[in-house]
């Protein structure tokens, strides 16, 4: 039986991938590229055109939506999950292409979950793949830790209790997907000193990727679905 294989495309720039990520994508039979909305194209499928093959490879667009509530989104991943295996079961090796990497807040975990549960005996190969956490450090020259600083890594849609516990507890914290709450999170970075400690950063690794530390220019502003805030005491410090 052949196999599946989720591979993590790193944050938008091809270079990022992995040399086993390219081997195994020029290899595949099906790939499969999730998307938000049916009439949206997939970013990961972007990132990795350069490598496909047409005419060769077929190419599976799966709608997977995003909602902070997953209430009632079984269905999707039950019968993407079936798709997929119905390809493997063919003799066909699938490779489910994910941006950043497979095991971290990435769509694939929904269906892999399906896949351990109802399709054990298919087997299931995991390629990690650079995160935006990881580029957007290097685009801005942030030291995400250093020593025994203590690092949380967080969806923004966190409350702000919560979110003010975490910002006191650790040295540096990201928050992911922060186009929606940013001005509330903004107005609690204000309240504690630390809106100087942060950067925001978008699309990382694409052509529109943008760095921006001067918070204040963004406060009421549409911000970019792909970004986050980077907040990191030691900037505050003077640190490097």
């Amino acid at each position: 039986m052949a196999s599946i294989y989720a591979v993590g495309v790193g944050p938008g720039d091809p270079e990022l991938i992995t040399r086993k990520a390219e081997r195994l994508i020029r290899g595949a039979d099906v790939i499969c590229a999730p998307t938000g909305r049916g009439d949206a194209a997939s970013f990961a499928l972007s990132i990795v055109e350069p490598f496909l093959d047409r005419d060769r490879q077929q190419i599976l667009t799966q709608v997977f939506p995003m909602r902070k509530v997953q209430d009632g989104l079984d269905e999707f991943w039950t019968e993407s999950a079936a798709e997929v295996a119905a390809h493997v079961r063919a003799g066909r090796t699938v490779v489910f292409i994910t941006i950043g990497d497979p095991m971290l807040y990435s769509t694939f975990l929904y269906l892999y979950r399906i896949f351990r549960a109802e399709y054990p005996e298919i087997p299931v190969g995991i390629v990690p793949g650079i995160s935006s956490i990881n580029a957007a450090a290097a685009v801005a020259g942030i030291p995400l830790g250093m020593a025994s600083d203590r690092i949380a890594v967080l969806p923004a849609v966190y409350e702000d209790e919560e979110l003010q516990r975490t910002l006191l507890e650790f040295d540096t914290i990201i928050m992911l997907k922060v186009h929606k709450s940013f001005d509330r999170i903004y107005a609690l970075l204000c309240r504690h000193g630390l809106e100087r400690s942060a950067v925001f950063v978008r699309r990382v690794g694409s052509d529109l990727e943008e760095v921006v530390t001067d918070l204040d220019s963004l406060a009421g502003k549409e911000l970019d679905y792909l970004s986050m805030l980077i907040v990191c005491k030691r900037l505050l410090r003077g640190e490097p």
